[in-house]
């Protein structure tokens, strides 16, 4: 049973009227005609997103986020966001090193922080390539991720 705030939303839905709007690549508003069908509207390139209508862009040569199934944009795998990365967890690396190995020297310490570093930060960027490629081919195909299962 729903709850009161959900009866309540649900009959401000029905009592407002709501109209759909197509919004063209340039970000501008165009006036829906009431006859036309969903057919014409995909065979134009129109693609319906909640409450609006917006033009479905071609990609322009470079990479561009991804949306998936759960409106979560993906943005495209970067060098920079990697090494951030690296950063951010660099200090957190050198502690677990220092702690787990007392006896070695401070330089040796920091010398395999940095040979850790080494192999993480590449790391992260293809695990993000990998991540954002199977996204842009759900995405072009129109499913959702599924995980696997097996048994």
């Amino acid at each position: 049973m729903p709850s009161r705030k959900h009866r309540r939303r649900r009959e401000k839905s029905r009592r407002h009227e709501y109209e759909y709007v197509y919004v063209d690549g340039e970000g501008r508003e165009v006036e829906v005609d009431e006859e036309e069908d969903a057919g014409a509207q995909e065979s134009r390139g129109w693609k319906r997103s909640g409450t609006k209508m917006t033009a479905s862009a071609e990609k322009a040569g470079g990479k561009r986020a991804v949306t998936t199934a759960g409106g979560r944009k993906m943005e495209p795998p970067t060098w920079r966001r990697a090494i951030r990365r690296g950063l951010i967890f660099g200090p957190f690396m050198f502690l677990t090193i220092y702690l787990l190995d007392r006896g070695v020297g401070l330089a040796s310490q920091l010398l395999f922080t940095a040979q850790m570093l080494l192999l993480f930060v590449p790391f992260t960027y293809l695990m993000d390539r990998m991540m954002y490629r199977r996204f842009t081919r759900q995405a072009e195909s129109g499913g959702s991720p599924q995980p696997s299962r097996k048994r």
